[in-house]
């Protein structure tokens, strides 16, 4: 007999694996034709689209949604992969609650935008299963070296192919996607999508992925500029920030993350009872929704500072709700006491977060801690800003040949979405200075 969420102590198979297969079914099902026709209905096809704007990718919204609204939706994914190649992942993941459906004139008038990220998945759906749309350029000889096969380093590599340049991918994983592979809630991008989205992407040709190999490790930015006629880095944010709090069950939200994406078999993933995770972002809710979908009995996430403060969007929030985790604000974690998570009440004082001095006890055998990442010491030599790599508008480094971007470079949302532009620019400006 398996166990239940009421099993102390962290231990699998709480749930039979059929409503593990419900819990973690596609958060959004997909759009069918006669669907997307009422939904692409609802655009007022925007002459200087607000949504367009919003878009950190630029995507032409009210052209791709014309195009599905008349029967084209391979017309449309053209459109959408033009300016985002990870056009299907980001139909799945990006925030567009807080990015191009909350600058629809729809949001603003009827409180109900067009399901712009719904219509985006139907046309890139659609196209993927169609041969690769696009050819790659006439051979310049150039060969690029991307650090990094996560959403920016994918997008660059792309981006250099369509125009003929060589390049080889390093990639300290097993398997390409970083954060799109690793590190989104499982619920959100089912059945494989983020490996069938690599292998569609490098249909291109021109692209080598070499695996075990990371920055520092072996691969130094004193030897790749001269072994490559340039370098992109998109190593992502490889550690996590460091908190004071340990104990036998505290563990990297991170990771557990990426151990449910890599799980064959998700009743044989273990999870506490009662879980307590620790930080208010996105990465904080995917860890917090997911420990409920396995069977915790209590879910709590605790964050340091008020509920309008939480990087999470008020979206993420409600879903964290719907599925029964509890969001407990202005706390901070103590110290871990047995099965008993000691946290403090905070407010804001003359020199910033204090503690009031009042503390609760929450019931946690496991905590997730989920504060945030930072950069590892693999990118020494470059010019380090709040905490990642300084570069220009253009992706431009310290260190001559070099381009950065993703969430290891400076100025930009960590995000898929903006990753991909990031990667996509300075592929451009390669290119610009490579001829």
């Amino acid at each position: 007999m398996g166990n239940s969420p009421f099993t102390p102590g962290v231990a699998a198979n709480r749930f039979a694996a059929e409503a593990l297969a419900s819990n973690f079914a596609d958060l959004h099902a997909p759009l069918d034709r006669h669907e997307a026709a009422v939904a692409s209905d609802r655009c007022y096809f925007c002459y200087d689209a607000p949504c367009v704007t919003a878009c950190p990718t630029a995507i032409d919204i009210p052209l791709f949604i014309r195009q599905i609204a008349t029967g084209t939706p391979e017309a449309a994914a053209k459109t959408i992969f033009e300016q985002n190649i990870l056009g299907g992942m980001c139909a799945r993941v990006c925030p567009t609650e807080t990015l191009c459906e909350e600058a629809c004139v729809r949001e603003a008038a009827e409180g109900k935008p067009v399901e712009i990220g719904r219509l985006q998945r139907y046309a890139t759906d659609t196209m993927m299963e169609k041969p690769h749309p696009f050819a790659r350029g006439k051979p310049t000889g150039k060969k690029i070296a991307v650090v990094g096969a996560g959403p920016a380093g994918l997008a660059c590599a792309h981006r250099l192919a369509m125009k003929g340049h060589d390049v080889v991918i390093f990639e300290a994983r097993p398997k390409p996607g970083g954060l799109n592979e690793y590190g989104i809630a499982s619920y959100k991008t089912v059945g494989g999508f983020a490996q069938a989205e690599v292998d569609w992407l490098l249909q291109i040709g021109g692209i080598e992925i070499r695996y075990g190999i990371a920055l520092g490790a072996g691969l130094g930015l004193d030897s790749l500029p001269e072994d490559f006629d340039a370098v992109f880095l998109g190593v992502g944010l490889a550690s996590v920030q460091q908190m004071d709090l340990s104990g036998t069950n505290v563990t990297s939200a991170v990771d557990f993350i990426a151990e449910l994406r890599q799980a064959a078999d998700l009743s044989s993933l273990g999870v506490g009872r009662n879980v307590v995770v620790v930080g208010g972002g996105m990465t904080a809710v995917d860890a917090a929704v997911q420990a409920k979908l396995l069977g915790a009995q209590t879910v709590t996430i605790a964050y340091r500072r008020g509920q309008d403060r939480m990087a999470a969007s008020p979206y993420e929030q409600d879903l964290a709700a719907s599925k029964g985790v509890r969001i407990l604000t202005d706390v901070m974690p103590i110290a871990m006491q047995g099965d008993l998570l000691e946290l403090e009440y905070t407010r804001q004082g003359a020199a910033g977060l204090e503690g009031t001095g009042e503390t609760l006890h929450l019931p946690a055998d496991q905590v997730f801690k989920a504060i945030g990442q930072r950069l590892d010491g693999a990118a020494e030599g470059l010019t380090l800003e709040g905490g990642k790599i300084k570069v220009d508008a253009a992706g431009r480094t310290s260190i001559h040949k070099v381009w950065a971007g993703g969430d290891c470079a400076s100025g930009g949302d960590d995000l898929t979405v903006t990753a991909v532009a990031e990667g996509r620019d300075a592929a451009e400006d390669i290119h610009a200075f490579l001829s």
